[in-house]
């Protein structure tokens, strides 16, 4: 069996949860309402196996990395790996609609399950799926809340350079 790692870190839209293997990370979690997420059993805490996480996480949020470089390993069926496949193709500071990525994964009519494909997204901000919005422009849910969502995408464009209107 699979040793899993975790820990967790500090970032501008709260706490972060860290769960990795031996091939790569697993999980990124948002610790919502103060509720701390716990290590399962046989866990083990290993703040050296997730540094390199945390780094690039902490880069991202310093605006100083706009592209990570990391070992992933989201679990998942096979539609939600296309549809994270997909996510990490959105460009940093860019948006994408639900609609348009069905029609990238060759699934023109499926944007409802990419939209839950997303929202299961088990490692959020790394595989970006903050960049999707509504057909309309607007934000929709977020693991990490809206206000997370919309910080990220504030975030994202002053790196840039850009203003959000």
């Amino acid at each position: 069996m699979m040793q899993i790692y975790y820990d967790q870190m500090p970032s501008p839209i709260g706490p972060l949860f860290l769960v990795a293997d031996d091939e790569g990370l697993r999980e990124v979690r948002f610790e919502l309402d103060r509720r701390p997420h716990a290590p399962l059993e046989g866990w083990v805490h290993s703040a050296q196996k997730l540094a390199q996480v945390r780094r690039q996480l902490e880069e991202y949020f310093s605006g100083t990395r706009l592209v990570f470089d990391l070992s992933l390993k989201p679990l998942g069926t096979e539609f939600q790996q296309s549809v994270w496949g997909a996510l990490t193709t959105i460009p940093y500071a860019a948006t994408t609609s639900y609609g348009e990525i069905s029609q990238q994964i060759d699934r023109p009519k499926a944007s409802r399950a990419v939209g839950a494909a997303n929202g299961r997204n088990p490692i959020p901000i790394i595989i970006p799926c903050h960049r999707v919005i509504g057909s309309n422009g607007t934000l929709t849910g977020f693991a990490g809340g809206l206000a997370a969502k919309q910080w990220l995408l504030e975030h994202e464009v002053k790196c840039q350079g850009f203003v959000l209107i």
